[in-house]
C-alpha cells in the first residue's frame, strides 16, 4: 500500500483484482461449516475485536475492532459464501467510523485476519487456498 493510499482512504476490502495481494479474498476447498467455524473462531481471537453479529444463515460475521493507540472503533464485516466452483469464499471489509484516512490500519487488519484464518484452516486439515 502506498503512502497516498494510506493518507486518503479509511476503509479496505477484499477484491479478486486488488492491486495489494493482501487484499484478495480467499476461496477454500473446505465445507462452508468448517470455514464458518474457523472464521468465527479467528474473529473472536483477534486482538481488540468484539464479534457483534454472527449470522450463519446469511454467511455474515460483523465485528467491532478497536485501534490500539486512540481506541477508535472500526467496523468489520466478514462474508462467507460458496462460489460458482463450489469453493467456500471469504471476503471482508474493514472501515473506520471517523476520519478521512486510516494510515493503512484497515488494510493491515484485513491482511492479519486472512493470514490467521489461513493458518487456522491449514492446522485443521491442510486446506489449500485459492486467491
Amino acid at each position: 500500500m502506498g503512502i497516498w493510499t494510506a493518507l486518503t482512504r479509511n476503509a479496505a476490502q477484499t477484491r479478486p483484482d486488488a492491486a495489494d495481494p493482501r487484499l484478495r479474498g480467499r476461496a477454500y476447498p473446505v465445507p462452508f461449516a468448517a470455514v464458518w467455524d474457523a472464521a468465527l473462531a479467528t474473529a473472536r481471537a483477534m486482538p481488540r475485536w468484539t464479534v457483534a453479529e454472527p449470522d450463519a444463515r446469511s454467511g455474515t460475521i460483523r465485528a467491532e475492532a478497536h485501534t490500539a493507540l486512540w481506541k477508535f472503533t472500526d467496523d468489520v464485516a466478514i462474508h462467507i459464501s460458496l462460489d460458482d466452483k463450489g469453493l467456500t469464499r471469504v471476503d471482508l471489509r474493514s472501515s473506520s467510523r471517523v476520519g478521512r484516512a486510516d494510515l493503512g490500519t484497515n488494510a493491515r487488519r484485513v491482511a492479519r485476519f486472512l493470514h490467521a484464518l489461513d493458518a487456522r484452516l491449514a492446522a485443521g486439515g491442510g486446506a489449500e487456498k485459492n486467491r
